[in-house]
């Protein structure tokens, strides 16, 4: 029998990205076993667990992108191609997990991320435990990122690809799951993963890549909310800054900050949302110069390095299609370590110049100033502090 590196479970998604990391770390001698995470078809219903878990609640859902019947079926194709055994795990109780937090963020006025708590709670976090089952002490995917070790200890970094760079939505992998990731395809770019696949045979190599949420069905957002939470259709005050009304809505959970579309306010010049009251149902809208933050606090702490309690000098991403900017952090609680079950500790981070539609609930990655590939850490943003407001 040829020896191997090692064991790897690759997560197979049926793209073009997680078929050629399988193909790479099989080339490069490892032994590969490909997994599909099963998270539900279109139109099942998942039944959630609610509060202490004695309640349920049954959640239809469709789906889009990366978890689809079809991706299953392109997955089952590559691994049988690259002659690598293949599995399917059945996930849809851990999946509901997700899009019960998703609908609940939403509901309580903030705007999350999904893709962040799918890695963190699904592809590194139960997946890895399915990966130890079978003997894998490794788990890879096709993100766009890199693991590189730093004084003994792996470090989380940037994708080369930085067009493509997937890092943002890896902060919430546990800092131990670190050691324990492959990333193959993450010194790549796109065109070169593409030009890979193509040359191994692969046929997935010219399929178009995931778009938005795979849940939810024609990235109707605020229809998937509703049709769980249905007491959240109710109408209420769209005001302006000065406390007038200006107009109604249907519901608070249909407005993200920074929203300018779909608004329903008629103005003489541009207008958007700059705050959501979701105690009184009340959409307040303005103009773009307040929406800028000077500053934010992060919980659910997760660090990749020893963070600091002084003010120091980073690059902060809040939102996962914008640029890090310059900034500063510090830790305000330190809190305990982090585990599956959940993290606490919290940090600020100042802006070195105000940005754009901060949003409680999406998350805030920490990069180094001087080596801005480098992931120092990051949280979920729980407040941000409004240009010329304490």
């Amino acid at each position: 029998m040829r020896a191997t590196r090692g064991k790897v479970l690759v997560a197979m998604s049926g793209g073009v990205d997680s078929s050629v990391a399988a193909a790479i770390l099989r080339n490069d001698g490892y032994e590969v076993i490909g997994c599909f995470m099963r998270l539900g078809s279109p139109g099942d219903e998942l039944i959630v667990k609610e509060g202490d878990g004695c309640n349920t609640r049954s959640l239809k859902v469709g789906h889009q992108g990366c978890c689809s019947v079809g991706d299953a079926a392109d997955a089952r194709l590559v691994a049988a191609i690259l002659d690598v055994p293949f599995y399917v795990c059945n996930f849809r109780e851990d999946f509901g997990r997700i899009i019960r937090h998703f609908v609940s963020e939403y509901a309580d006025g903030r705007t999350p991320n999904p893709c962040i708590r799918c890695n963190d709670w699904l592809k590194f976090g139960k997946l890895k435990s399915y990966a130890q089952q079978l003997g894998a002490d490794l788990v890879a995917s096709g993100h766009y990122a890199r693991i590189e070790q730093r004084d003994g200890r792996p470090r989380l970094m940037r994708g080369l690809d930085e067009s493509k760079d997937q890092s943002y939505v890896l902060f919430g992998a546990a800092a131990d799951a670190i050691g324990h990731m492959m990333l193959p395809i993450g010194g790549m770019h796109k065109s070169e993963v593409r030009e890979r696949a193509k040359a191994l045979g692969l046929p997935v190599f010219d399929k178009p890549d995931s778009q938005e949420i795979c849940f939810v069905p024609d990235n109707d957002y605020a229809g998937f909310v509703e049709r769980q939470r249905p007491e959240l259709r109710v109408e209420g005050k769209i005001i302006d800054t000065a406390g007038r009304e200006v107009g109604r809505h249907q519901g608070h959970h249909r407005f993200t900050i920074g929203q300018r579309r779909g608004v329903g306010v008629a103005a003489g010049s541009p207008i958007y949302v700059v705050d959501k009251r979701t105690a009184d149902n009340t959409i307040v809208v303005g103009s773009r110069e307040e929406l800028y933050f000077e500053s934010c606090t992060g919980g659910e702490a997760q660090w990749f390095v020893e963070p600091a309690a002084d003010w120091t000098p980073c690059r902060a991403q809040h939102r996962y299609n914008s640029d890090a900017c310059l900034a500063e952090y510090r830790v305000i609680a330190p809190g305990h370590a982090a585990t599956q079950s959940g993290r606490s500790g919290r940090f600020e981070v100042r802006f070195a110049e105000p940005q754009f539609a901060v949003a409680p609930g999406q998350a805030i990655v920490l990069y180094g100033r001087d080596e801005p590939s480098l992931v120092l850490g990051g949280g979920w943003i729980e407040r941000a502090v409004r240009k010329g407001k304490s």
